[in-house]
Formats: structure tokens, sequence, C-alpha cells
């Protein structure tokens, strides 16, 4: 049976990181409809089809293609959290503001009364609070 089983997935795709999202996405969709929550239920349906679509696909480059689009969305998402996160760590002893022209952020330590501020990315001088 085993045998019968890898003769039959040979020269399918498998499992990737976009079919382990798309589960984890399911088995939180049915969570979600034990609750009934509208629609929920037909999307875990529906996400559980694909990810069976993508597992037994041959179209190998596509199947690449697409993990990899997923992947750099995560990877996008990730480093947005990361840098959201060291910012909320760092509120207790710094200020961080943007440069008003560039947009550049500039980090301040509190405490410190008004100051002029000067962009090191473009030059300009701005004054805030510390």
């Amino acid at each position: 049976m085993k045998e019968k089983f890898y003769r039959f997935m040979q020269g399918r795709y498998g499992n990737d990181q976009l079919n382990r999202f798309l589960m984890i996405l399911v088995l939180v969709c049915f969570a979600l409809s034990v609750f009934r929550i509208r629609g929920a239920y037909l999307v875990g349906c529906a996400c559980i089809v694909y990810a069976y679509y993508r597992m037994l696909s041959r179209n190998l480059y596509k199947r690449r293609a697409e993990n990899a689009a997923y992947l750099r969305f995560e990877t996008k998402v990730r480093g947005k959290i990361a840098t959201w996160r060291r910012d909320m760590r760092q509120r207790k002893t710094h200020h961080i503001y943007r440069c008003p022209s560039c947009r550049q952020k500039i980090r301040i330590p509190r405490g410190k009364g008004r100051i002029e501020i000067r962009c090191p990315k473009c030059g300009q001088t701005f004054i805030k609070k510390s």
C-alpha cells in the first residue's frame, strides 16, 4: 500500500509552507464555524480543496512560484511585526519621530526637553519634545 502511494505521488508537487498555512487556516475556519460565524465553514472547505489541488498538482513550476510569492509576503509581514515589537519595547526609553521631509525614522532619548533634531539622511532640522 505504501509503495502504491509513493508511485501515485511521484511527479506531483507535495506539501510546502503555503500548504501548511492553508491547513492552519482550515483549522481556524472550522473552529470559527463551531461558533456559528457565517461563511467560515465555506472558506475552510475552499482552502482545503485548494490545498489538496496544490498538493496533487503536476505543474511544479507554478506551485513553486506560488510558494515563493507566499514566502515573500510572509517575510514582509514578519519584518513589519518585528519592527513594531522593537518600537514598542523602546517606547519607555526613547521617542521615535519621522523627519518631515524624507520620512526617515529618528530615535531620540526621552527626558531631554525640547530639542532640535537634525535628520541624518537629509540634514533638515526640526524641533520636538523628547
